[in-house]
């Protein structure tokens, strides 16, 4: 029976969730899980709705995703500003063109049922005053329920006291009713929530329930929805930072013909492109001052930015028996000598796919342009692998591997 890659989506969807809540937290100051609690929000509304099964593992995906563009957006249209206030941009100017961006994104991602424009109205305003002035009729529920779980989190994040928080929500989803939101999706939510149960989104108590009532059915995956589902989370990672602009789909290209090429099964060269997507994601926790610092960084910095390799472990690590794919993208920063990083691990405990992806990281990062410097020749790069498996940091054999597999291309 010919084996075929099975991937928890759902769980792949909330680490991402919390890739992207690192960076409105760096920009708006929302608090990390941000996306979790929009999902929690939703799936709570939809009971109002007896929404179950597929529907509801989509909607919950949707919500985990409704930003996923935020990296996009920042890269493509905020900094041709270089004077610019993000938190008011990000609400008020040009909110449509994340949600546009969002919208052909979520293509990529092998959904159940028909979410057609579900992030592309998740801003519209009940009353026909939103980014697309559409009028709530005219607004898939799933949208109308985001946008107002995703408003009550915000608003929520920024009241001092919790004490208070349920009282002012209460007021507020009154005042704006049938304007912002619909009185249908206002009726949802006070439905069913209470104090008490809204209070528990201050806690990380709420985090369990939402797992608790999301199907996470895993997704059999063919090569195509593989490498769009990759590809998908390499570009969110990538346009973090204009320095690393394909980066990852670099690592995962190259990462993936080099498995080929040593003769590993379809399935592994499947996983390798998974996990060369994947490597960097970690960066979304790091800040830009020091991702794009054009000076040396200061040892404080280089640890900062040493950490991005373990975020990648932690925000991997939610993903149902992800932990092959996981440790593959994670360790690419490892050395054979245990001198890297983030775990210090040792020869003996790096397996060849995890000494392929450092390789082929290091690779990718020699031969491709960036801002400060241009890409070097294949064969100067293979020269510097060698120096480098000399020294003890790479497998010597991989490093033969590359200069053959790379060298037409």
């Amino acid at each position: 029976m010919k084996e075929e890659l099975s991937i928890d989506i759902i769980g792949l969807a909330g680490a991402c969730s919390y890739a992207l809540d690192c960076i409105e937290a760096e920009l708006v100051n929302i608090k990390n899980k941000h996306g979790k609690r929009v999902a929690y929000i939703s799936i709570c509304m939809a009971e109002y709705w007896k929404i179950q099964g597929d529907e509801l593992q989509d909607l919950a995906m949707c919500a985990l995703l409704h930003d996923n563009a935020l990296t996009q957006y920042i890269s493509e249209e905020l900094k041709k500003d270089s004077v610019i206030d993000f938190k008011k941009d990000l609400s008020e100017k040009k909110t449509y063109l994340h949600c546009v961006y969002g919208e052909n994104n979520i293509t990529k991602i092998p959904f159940k049922t028909d979410v057609s424009n579900v992030i592309l109205y998740h801003h519209e305003h009940a009353d026909g005053t939103g980014p697309f002035q559409k009028k709530w009729q005219e607004i898939p529920l799933f949208a109308r329920i985001i946008h107002l779980a995703d408003t009550i989190d915000v608003i929520r994040n920024s009241i001092d006291s919790d004490d208070n928080s349920w009282d002012f929500m209460c007021q507020y989803l009154s005042q704006n009713k049938d304007s912002l939101f619909d009185s249908v999706c206002v009726n949802a939510f006070l439905h069913v929530f209470t104090k008490e149960s809204f209070m528990c989104l201050s806690d990380d108590s709420f985090e369990t329930k939402l797992w608790e009532a999301i199907p996470r059915e895993k997704l059999v995956f063919d090569w195509e929805m593989c490498k769009d589902v990759a590809d998908f989370f390499a570009k969110i990672v990538d346009y973090k930072s204009s320095f690393t602009s394909r980066h990852s789909i670099g690592v995962a290209e190259k990462a993936s013909m080099l498995a080929q090429y040593m003769g590993y099964d379809s399935i592994t060269v499947q996983k390798m492109y998974l996990a060369g997507a994947l490597h960097d994601i970690g960066k979304m926790a790091v800040g830009n001052e020091i991702l794009e610092k054009p000076d040396k960084l200061t040892d404080d910095e280089f640890s900062k930015m040493k950490n991005h390799a373990g975020y990648t472990y932690l925000i991997l690590s939610e993903v149902n028996d992800f932990e092959e794919i996981r440790d593959w993208a994670a360790f690419h920063h490892e050395k054979l000598n245990g001198k890297g990083y983030p775990f210090g691990k040792t020869a003996a405990e790096l397996n060849e796919p995890e000494r392929m992806m450092a390789c082929v990281d290091i690779y990718q990062a020699l031969t491709e342009d960036r801002p400060y410097k241009k890409g070097l020749s294949h064969e100067k790069t293979c020269e510097m692998l060698d120096d480098m498996a000399q020294k003890g940091f790479v497998d010597s054999d991989i490093s033969k591997k590359i200069r053959e597999c790379f060298g037409g291309i």
